[in-house]
């Protein structure tokens, strides 16, 4: 195994760079490495001024995620023996603009993520009276696969929709919604439904499936989008054949 391998990191700083260049860093090849512990090193002991972003270094948080010799991929997830003998290029997320080096702006997507709504949607007031809304397994199981989203947003920068139409609600935010839209304890569906069967929603996807492809926490918002698009066609049907039953 190579000692070091070159990383190339694009830089990008707005008070001297018109527009983004690479860099490169000789790094130490450690077996137990990840893309991250490469970046880590890269700014602990060769250069400072390198920005990105990381917080739980455990798959969990989301934070980490960057563009590794052209995919979208969770850094702290991907180590460097994988991409030997180098070089390994190192871009921010695609589909995002860029603030400094490898942080990304994140508001257009906080932005959508309000728009669906996803949270427990409620209105006949307080808990029950023992406190607690509760489920069966089975209830459970109906959303888990969906609650995995960790936001990482390697779906967007996967996604050629996003690219084409950056107003695309995208798949991140739809699969969070339909997490909730399957939890019993939600009333929210019909909310949600009418936010995404319009303009930006779910319709904009061509269902390419490059978004279920990347997500590293095997989530898929493909098929959200896709059941999604099922629901929305029911309930125009049924507009019509039940009008006065809306």
């Amino acid at each position: 195994m190579a000692a070091t391998v070159t990383v190339e990191v694009a830089r990008y700083r707005p008070e001297r760079d018109a527009e983004p260049v690479f860099q490169q860093y000789e790094v130490p090849v450690r077996h137990e490495w990840v893309v991250l512990d490469a970046l880590t090193h890269v700014k602990d002991e060769i250069d400072g001024s390198v920005a990105f972003r990381w917080s739980c270094r455990m798959g969990v948080c989301g934070s980490c995620g960057m563009m590794v010799n052209g995919q979208p991929t969770l850094t702290c997830a991907s180590y460097l023996t994988d991409h030997l003998p180098g070089p390994i290029r190192i871009e921010p997320l695609r589909h995002f603009p860029v603030i400094r080096d490898l942080v990304v702006d994140l508001a257009s997507f906080l932005r959508k993520l309000r728009r669906v709504k996803p949270w427990i949607v409620r209105d006949d007031g307080p808990v029950e009276p023992e406190g607690e809304y509760r489920q069966t397994p089975e209830e459970l199981e109906r959303y888990h696969q969906f609650s995995q989203c960790i936001n990482c947003l390697l779906c967007y920068s996967a996604c050629p929709i996003v690219g084409l139409e950056p107003d695309f609600t995208g798949p991140a935010a739809i699969a969070l919604a339909q997490r909730y839209n399957l939890d019993s304890r939600d009333r929210g569906a019909r909310e949600r439904l009418e936010a995404l069967s319009g303009d930006h929603g779910i319709w904009d996807c061509t269902f390419v499936g490059e978004c279920t492809e990347v997500c590293p926490k095997n989530v898929d918002p493909a098929g959200a989008i896709q059941q999604y698009k099922l629901a929305s066609a029911l309930d125009t049907l049924r507009s019509f054949v039940l009008p006065w039953g809306k």
